[in-house]
């Protein structure tokens, strides 16, 4: 411990939903909604995001776009939040959306997303997948193999609106885990073989080839990288489409620095005048950028270890939480709604795996059990790699708006988990 005292006051907002703020008590609100009176209600971990924020972010997106170049089209990138409510959401104020599995397009379709607006990606397409994006009628399916094509002619019974996916050959700057650009990337075609494929499609009847798909990678806070995409996408032989996919990076602890949604679109915009023409149509496909910050995930503390290291665990972790485990993400949690004396902590999960932990050597209020400690910006990627380590119970979503809340979805339960399984006595 040390002689600084922590206050609400301390907490950095900036992390948090836009509009986050401590009511006249200090107690931390989102959306309106004091995070403790939801933690008593619907229980943690929970996830709880912010509706009117996130209706913010996706309106803004389809301004950003439209005003600089008025044929694109926002999709929203479901898999980084694969919720029929936060899907219908961002639908409800002009987005479109990326699916990338036929789970994933019934979702969105469930969800009220208009198919029209609807782009099918995967590298290793079923035929269910083919089929179920056939059936629909999305706007475009990506092709990313001549297993595709292979598939596509076989199922479709009428000419299919295509993109073909290449690489741009670009290194993001980003984690290994998430650079989906370069040549050896199991997405996309090599720029070698990218005559050769469109030779492929063009011979097929029932597709038809209108553009070209690219994505770089994912947590990208450079825009040089997005011009570069685009440059490369204009060595090849020029449509009337365009797909460049998402990737903007967003701020996980204080010291980061992203752009804003005006800055990436001035950019990227700008470069697709410059190198492909403005009379094409634009795609791009945010989903860390549009959902990130407008969620946060709250906890409790379950216990407190001090000894070599202080360790604060809270009832959620690895489950809730994969992407410190997996890329080494860095987040910034906080105990909430009382002050005290600062102290150096790791906060770590309740998962039997030392690798379960949500930050270390982060500064907070002096943990006590029973606290509740909020982690902003995991709106993306958090719920859907959400999983039963130990026989987690996968949390519910929560949506706060203007004071009042809502399930969303609801938390898994025991007899979720034990509905798969096929018992002895089940037999007959």
């Amino acid at each position: 411990m040390s002689d600084t005292t922590l206050t609400p006051a301390d907490i950095d907002l900036s992390l948090y939903p836009e509009g986050t703020r401590l009511d006249d008590h200090g107690r931390l609100q989102i959306g309106g909604c004091a995070v403790a009176d939801l933690a008593e209600q619907y229980g943690t971990p929970a996830y709880l995001i912010d509706e009117g924020a996130l209706r913010t972010r996706a309106r803004e997106y389809v301004r950003a776009f439209r005003e600089r170049h008025p044929n694109s089209l926002v999709l929203f990138a479901s898999k980084s939040f694969p919720s029929a409510s936060v899907i219908g959401v961002v639908a409800e104020e002009g987005c479109g959306v990326d699916t990338a599995a036929a789970g994933e397009l019934r979702l969105a379709l469930a969800a009220g997303a208009d198919p029209a607006t609807a782009v099918f990606h995967g590298n290793a397409k079923t035929d269910d997948d083919i089929r179920t994006a056939v059936e629909a009628g999305v706007r475009y399916i990506v092709i990313d193999n001549l297993d595709d094509v292979e598939r596509i002619a076989r199922i479709a019974t009428e000419p299919v609106p295509a993109l073909l996916r290449v690489s741009p050959s670009l290194d993001a700057h980003t984690h290994a885990a998430m650079m989906t650009g370069h040549d050896t990337s199991k997405f996309g075609i090599p720029p070698a073989q990218v005559a050769d494929t469109i030779a492929a499609i063009r011979r097929e009847p029932m597709l038809d080839l209108r553009g070209l798909h690219a994505h770089v990678g994912s947590q990208l806070l450079g825009l040089e990288q997005f011009e570069a995409e685009v440059e490369a996408l204009a060595a090849f032989e020029r449509f009337g489409v365009y797909d460049l996919g998402g990737g903007l990076g967003v701020r996980y602890v204080p010291g980061d620095v992203a752009p804003s949604v005006d800055e990436y679109a001035e950019r990227v915009v700008a470069a697709v005048h410059k190198h492909l023409g403005r009379d094409v149509e634009l795609l791009v496909e945010p989903g860390r950028s549009m959902v990130a910050r407008n969620g946060v995930t709250a906890y409790r503390v379950v216990t407190v270890k001090r000894g070599g290291r202080v360790h604060a665990a809270v009832d959620g972790g690895m489950g809730d939480n994969l992407e410190v485990s997996l890329y080494g993400q860095a987040f910034t949690p906080s105990v909430i709604d009382r002050s005290g004396p600062a102290e150096t902590v790791d906060v770590v999960g309740r998962h039997c795996e030392s690798g379960d932990y949500l930050a270390n050597d982060v500064r907070v209020v002096s943990p006590r059990v029973g606290d509740l400690v909020t982690v902003p910006v995991t709106g993306a990627y958090c719920y859907t790699m959400s999983n039963n380590y130990n026989t987690a119970l996968r949390p519910p979503v929560v949506f706060c708006d203007e004071g009042r809340s809502r399930l969303a979805v609801r938390r898994e339960t025991f007899d979720d988990l034990l509905r798969r399984e096929q018992l002895l006595g089940d037999r007959g």
